[in-house]
């Protein structure tokens, strides 16, 4: 069984010759079976043929001479009658009566004349046809001698077989020659078809283990060569596909930046308002600069205010930039990037007095290995659709919490729960394909950049007919992940 468990699992290019081979071998020696068997049988019967002929000539000669028992002339019938000019020559002939008394012999030497024949001797020679001995390289044929109907003797001859057994082996030979000559071509030409019929699948092969390893690349022109139609056409289809797939992750990558600038965008209108706020205090003391600066307690006062407002604005404007800049997707997260998103956050939660609650667990000032950049726009969209779904004056809760494994998030509402079609797509299978903004865009990219960064969601419903949204993010142990988001 193990050869064959070996022969299963070796390569297609090699079963298949292997396969004709065995083939080949089992048809050979059935073929060559039936061809020797065939062969045996035809010679018995030229045995036979030759040596009834010869038996029924001193047959018609010796009976006389056996009803008289005159062993001299059946000894000279004997020698007489002997041929000479045949290639399968009796070697010895006996003439005996019905008791096993030895009349006459060819050769006397070996057959004492009226001795008895012993049982082993006799035991060769069949009732009927002719034995042919390998070993010995003889066949054996008797004959009765039958005189109006009574038995009289037995005439008994001793062929030289190996004329027969020779052209025999012979023939074995040649099958055996033939037949292994033809299942090495036969597996050869097997080997050569195969490895051509299958070499457009290696191609194949190859070019998607690449792609399937991140490094697509399309199949040549040079490389269809001395390929049929059909794998032409798979070829085609595959750079198709290739090709598909590439403007697919490129109109990922663009509606994610789209979804980006439009998230800002909505929070642009309310970072006008922090940054015009202390502006206007700004002017004020600049006015009051102007009219009452040589007073010390006034300049004094109104440094202070440029100073707050200044840094108000410095820190609206850093939380901006941070989600944008490009050297945020190799840095890793730490709480100043919780912080920026209070920031950012700040002005969707006053339009609609709601709270945000973060509480840290086991979290610190320990920077995490998790890439900041896609950490912070997957939970800004995980942000904008709590505040969606929650009523004004409610509370979006955050919990963070740092362990061994990763950095586990999340994100709890007070809304009616989120929709189905919502939730399927943070959780199914397969994100498929991008839908429009007003469907479910922002969590599409939160479901894309999850598959990015090797991370889990899940959603569950809290009281009040809120939703929590989790995501877990296994520690990259500080590997970049540029292509997130």
């Amino acid at each position: 069984m193990k050869p064959l468990r070996k022969l299963v699992h070796l390569p297609l290019i090699w079963r298949i010759p292997a396969a004709v081979a065995v083939l080949m071998i089992a048809v050979s020696a059935v073929a060559s079976e039936r061809v020797l068997t065939r062969l045996g049988a035809l010679q018995e019967t030229y045995l036979q043929s030759l040596a009834f002929s010869y038996l029924d000539g001193i047959t018609a000669s010796i009976s006389p001479s056996v009803l008289r028992q005159d062993s001299w002339e059946i000894f000279d019938a004997l020698d007489r009658m002997k041929p000479e000019t045949t290639d399968i020559l009796p070697i010895e002939t006996i003439v005996a009566t019905n008791s096993d008394v030895v009349l006459a012999a060819s050769d006397p030497a070996s057959r004492e004349t009226l001795g008895t024949l012993d049982v082993a001797f006799l035991e060769k020679f069949p009732a009927a046809g002719v034995n042919l001995d390998g070993n010995a390289q003889r066949g054996y044929v008797r004959r009765d001698i039958v005189h109006q109907g009574q038995p009289i003797g037995k005439i008994l001859a001793v062929f030289d077989a190996a004329p027969l057994l020779r052209e025999r082996r012979e023939v074995f030979k040649t099958l055996l020659l033939t037949n292994a000559a033809l299942t090495g071509l036969l597996a050869l030409i097997g080997f050569l078809a195969v490895r051509h019929m299958t070499r457009p699948i290696q191609v194949l092969e190859s070019h998607m283990i690449e792609a399937a390893e991140g490094r697509p690349v399309a199949i040549e022109e040079r490389e269809y060569t001395g390929f049929n139609r059909e794998a032409r056409q798979v070829f085609r289809a595959f750079n198709t596909l290739l090709h598909s797939e590439s403007e697919r992750q490129q109109l990922t990558r663009r509606l994610g930046e789209e979804e980006k600038l439009a998230s800002l965008g909505r929070l642009a209108s309310g970072m006008a308002h922090e940054i015009n706020n202390p502006l206007g205090g700004l002017m004020n003391a600049v006015d009051t600069l102007q009219k009452h600066g040589d007073k010390a307690s006034v300049r004094k006062t109104s440094l202070d205010l440029l100073r707050r407002g200044l840094l108000g604005i410095g820190e609206v404007v850093h939380a901006a930039l941070a989600t944008y800049r490009p050297e945020r997707l190799t840095r890793p997260l730490s709480t100043h990037d919780f912080e920026d998103l209070k920031l950012l956050m700040g002005p969707e939660l006053r339009k609609r007095s709601q709270t945000l609650d973060f509480a840290f667990s086991s979290f610190g000032d320990q920077p995490c290995n998790c890439p900041a950049g896609p950490v912070r726009q997957a939970l800004l969209n995980l942000l904008l659709n709590a505040s969606a779904a929650t009523p004004n004056g409610g509370v979006i809760h955050v919990g963070v919490q740092r362990s061994q494994s990763g950095l586990t998030i999340a994100v709890t509402d007070q809304g009616g729960g989120m929709p189905h079609k919502s939730r399927e797509i943070l959780i199914a299978g397969d994100a498929g394909t991008p839908p429009r903004v007003s469907d479910g865009l922002g969590l599409w990219i939160v479901r894309q950049i999850a598959d990015e960064l090797g991370a889990t969601l899940s959603v569950a419903e809290s009281g009040g007919n809120g939703t929590i949204v989790t995501i877990h993010i296994a520690d990259t142990k500080g590997e970049a992940l540029v292509n997130a988001a």
